[in-house]
């Protein structure tokens, strides 16, 4: 190979103007990631309570209540006469009837949650939150306000408006637990409505009452809650939330990511990869945190909801610095990429790939960390044979390592075969992707020095040279434009000059290339 070029004089060869190690660390699949996230939010940042029948409801001391629902005389009422009722000074009749609206709310399916809006009711269950002198009573109307902000957007904006939130927070100091649990369910569901009503309760002050739960002395279904609340703190990235409820949140964080119970781990690692999904401020505030040991160490977790949401926050905190990402890689999480990179889940090693294409994006000395963890090999068999999704991001984790590596740790990519694999790509639709393959072949190309020839040789047999031509057609600009500066630079002197005698001959539409073995292999 020819002598090594400076990295920084090496970057502005090789990838367009604008493309350096530090842009290519932070690229994302946009598309992706909003997709794969908002399924996840869609599920789990609001919350219904739905008993699952009556008797489970009155076994449950969290929602026992002082009257019997199988006599409750709304039960079978109007709506109307539900709310009329709800609103009247008696205490019993207006706690059967605020039960009944409640039991309304929590039908499993088609809820009649706007019906119940329009009827009115908003204002009276509010008021309801201030009778201290009734915790049954308080407590049925912060189930029905639950449910209604477990809603819509519009719905959840309804329940702000009839100016819940202040009662709530003056619940979460309430003596009584199930009223304070419901109050904190009522706000997580109003924070997990988005950036504007998260930033809305926590003005109001939620966060300094609601780390007093984080106690060993809390059941656990209230400490669950209490975490879920906490993730929906930290959603959220535009904007992200205040740095100063980072950095309160932080240390329970810290603490709740070595608790025994598995929903609260899933749920505190969910919270820190949202924190480090905000940018490299927010990544240093994790860090500081002391986590990324425990992270690292749930990367090969039996559970796949924790082992998705490590690696989802550790690949996070590879998107920043390189010093950052140096911290993850200090606490030896390459190690357990053998197993991410095989694992039976192609979500796994879709993200797994993910993460060591910003590796392959940071320094010489990481991408040497990334060889010496026999994992490039793992990477091209992603890129032959995974899905779609995932040879997307081995194809970026080629591309990244020939921009960041020098010449003997780009010729260990090509020696392991990644050249057919990576040329294959050339087919697809994606025109990211097709202009990830050039900008990786013509880095290749230009480091190959005394081996250029070889190189050449095998993207011709794979079919690549074919591949780039067609591409030569493409409607983006700068698809066109690499792939004429790859035939003209490397290719089109042999085809001018191609002697007869020494072509390939053509048996039945097929050329029979006679080389003698070992003479494609990409040599040092």
């Amino acid at each position: 190979m020819s002598t090594p070029v400076k990295p920084s004089e090496r970057q502005k060869l090789f990838k367009n103007k604008d493309k350096d190690t530090e842009s290519l660390r932070q690229r994302r699949n946009e598309v992706s990631v909003v997709l794969r996230k908002a399924k996840r939010d869609e599920a789990l940042q609001k919350r219904r309570l739905v008993p699952n029948n009556v008797e489970d409801d009155e076994k449950d001391n969290k929602f026992q209540v002082s009257t019997d629902e199988k006599d409750n005389k709304f039960q079978d009422a109007s709506l109307q006469s539900i709310v009329e009722n709800a609103a009247k000074g008696d205490i019993s009749i207006r706690l059967s009837a605020v039960q009944a609206a409640r039991k309304l709310l929590s039908r499993d399916r088609n809820p009649p949650i706007d019906d119940l809006i329009q009827s009115g009711v908003l204002p009276i269950l509010v008021d309801c939150l201030q009778s201290d002198e009734n915790a049954s009573l308080q407590f049925e109307a912060a189930w029905a306000l639950t449910n209604i902000a477990s809603g819509s957007s519009q719905q959840t904006q309804a329940v702000v408006q009839a100016g819940a939130v202040t009662h709530f927070m003056r619940l979460l100091e309430s003596k009584h637990q199930n009223v304070c649990e419901q109050a904190v369910w009522a706000l997580g569901n109003i924070i997990g409505d988005g950036p504007v009503l998260r930033d809305f309760v926590i003005r109001h002050g939620v966060v300094t009452p609601l780390l007093t739960f984080i106690d060993p002395n809390v059941p656990l279904t209230f400490l669950r809650n209490v975490t879920w609340v906490i993730v929906n703190l930290c959603r959220n990235k535009e904007p992200p939330p205040p740095m100063e409820t980072i950095q309160q949140l932080l240390p329970a964080l810290g603490v709740l990511v070595h608790h025994s119970d598995l929903d609260i781990l899933v749920d505190s690692v969910w919270a820190l990869s949202y924190l480090t999904d905000c940018g490299n401020d927010h990544i240093q505030a994790v860090l500081h945190v002391g986590v990324v040991p425990k992270l690292v160490s749930f990367l090969t977790h039996s559970e796949i909801r924790l082992q998705t949401a490590a690696l989802r926050a550790v690949g996070n905190i590879v998107t920043g610095t390189d010093e950052q990402t140096q911290a993850v890689l200090d606490n030896q999480a390459l190690q357990h990429f053998p197993l991410l990179l095989s694992h039976p889940k192609e979500k796994i090693r879709k993200e797994a790939v993910w993460f060591l294409s910003n590796i392959t994006a940071g320094t010489e000395q990481q991408v040497q960390s990334v060889i010496d963890a026999g994992l490039i090999p793992l990477i091209i068999k992603a890129l032959a044979e995974g899905e779609f999704q995932t040879q997307k991001e081995a194809a970026w984790a080629i591309s990244n390592l020939t921009v960041s590596g020098v010449p003997h740790q780009v010729a260990v990519a090509v020696e392991n075969g990644c050249i057919p694999p990576f040329c294959n790509l050339l087919g697809v639709q994606d025109a990211q992707i097709i202009h990830v393959v050039l900008d990786g072949l013509t880095n290749i190309l230009k480091m190959a020095g005394d081996d250029v020839d070889k190189v050449c040789l095998m993207i011709e047999e794979c079919g690549g040279l074919d591949k780039i031509e067609a591409v030569q057609n493409h409607e983006n600009a700068e698809i066109y434009k690499l792939s004429y500066e790859i035939i003209e630079k490397y290719f089109t002197n042999d085809m001018e000059n191609e002697d007869e005698a020494v072509a390939p001959s053509q048996v039945e539409g097929q050329f029979q290339f006679e080389v003698k073995k070992g003479d494609s292999k990409f040599q040092l």
